[in-house]
């Protein structure tokens, strides 16, 4: 029997929530697809699909999984300062047209 649960982590000083959910069978009546039991992250109430639920994975090698799915998806890019600004190309200079 599946049993839920819960993760929270600190992630670069932030907080985030994942959770497990049941997966389900295939519903064809309805049109649904099957799918398998997974790992969300909560935002705002909704759930957002991270990865499938391994019951192989020991609890630090789970949060070690969560948190290089969050570093690679929910957080932006690490960087010491401001972005690099690049001159704008309008397409007639680009093209070799007059500017």
């Amino acid at each position: 029997m599946f049993k839920p649960q819960q993760r929270q982590l600190m992630i670069r000083d932030r907080p985030f929530l994942f959770v497990s959910h049941e997966g389900r069978p295939a519903n064809h009546r309805r049109a649904q697809l099957a799918y398998p039991a997974m790992w969300y992250l909560m935002v705002d109430g909704r759930r957002c699909p991270v990865l499938p639920c391994d019951a192989n994975l020991s609890m630090p090698e789970l949060d070690a999984a969560l948190r290089d799915w969050a570093e690679d998806n929910a957080l932006g890019p690490v960087c010491g300062g401001h972005p690099e600004r690049h001159p704008a190309i309008r397409p007639a200079a680009a093209a070799g047209g007059p500017a």
